[in-house]
């Protein structure tokens, strides 16, 4: 990658689809970045540093000298100031507003969804029958959320129009996410093609590949939880997940072993 001024840090989660959005902008503008992982992620232990950058303890941080950076959305923005060639945005208003409007439905009520699987499938928050009915609510709201998305890219190469951009790099994590839980869209279907192109692009395959990379790590995390290890961060739209579809005593059981967490206070 090309050579910047400052170094750039990263602090993400390979499986987090907000940090992966970052790091496909950075890739596709061919800026050199270090990525880490903050201290025991999830257990409240506390990480100076990856603190300093976000007090509110969430991953990506971005760090380049003297900035501190968190939300990755904000993030984005840094980053397409900061450096504005290729543009991850499109040229026209209305085009913009787009591929924001996308932006933030998958980061809201599809990255919810992606999210609840990884409590059922990974934490095993549910089992058996309330796992089945989670399962088969999200199934039905993704099957919903592909529709919208397919008519969003409707006839176009990428969800940005001609070039891969921002619309583009704010889906495929998500779609990848729900894909790994076998929720993905079909894959001869216009969206599922789309999928795979985006999947071809180097600065995803490098997401790709970390996910791959840490996947062994998370066999035993259901345990951890039970332990009280490891607390998943319970916020905004994934809690409003959980308690319209069916999950409310698993937020009740969450709070009362004390194994789910809220974002930091700032102060």
């Amino acid at each position: 990658m090309g050579e910047t001024a400052l170094a750039i840090v990263l602090y993400e989660h390979p499986l987090s689809p907000y940090a992966q959005k970052c790091k496909i902008s950075l890739a596709e503008k061919n800026v050199s970045f270090e990525t880490r992982m903050p201290n025991a992620i999830g257990t409240g232990t506390r990480d100076e540093p990856f603190l300093d950058a976000n007090p509110r303890g969430e991953v990506p941080a971005l760090i380049e000298g003297d900035v501190r950076l968190f939300d990755s959305t904000i993030i984005l923005e840094y980053i397409e100031d900061r450096w504005p060639s290729p543009a991850m945005l499109p040229a026209t208003a209305y085009a913009r507003a787009r591929a924001r409007m996308i932006e933030e439905v998958m980061d809201t009520q599809y990255e919810a969804i992606t999210w609840a699987m990884g409590e059922v499938s990974w934490f095993k928050r549910a089992e058996g029958e309330k796992a089945a009915e989670l399962r088969s609510r999200a199934a039905g709201q993704l099957a919903g959320l592909h529709q919208w998305l397919g008519r969003q890219l409707g006839d176009a190469q990428w969800f940005n129009g001609e070039s891969f951009g921002w619309g583009d790099l704010s889906v495929i994590p998500y779609l990848n996410g729900a894909t790994g839980q076998g929720l993905g869209p079909d894959p001869a279907s216009p969206l599922g093609q789309w999928q795979k192109r985006a999947n071809a692009r180097p600065s995803v395959a490098a997401c790709n590949d970390s996910i791959k990379a840490i996947q062994g790590a998370m066999v035993d995390v259901a345990g951890a939880v039970k332990a009280g290890l490891f607390k998943r961060e319970y916020r905004d739209h994934r809690l409003e997940w959980m308690m319209r579809s069916g999950g409310a005593d698993i937020v009740r059981a969450g709070i009362e072993t004390g194994t789910i967490r809220f974002s930091n206070e700032l102060s």
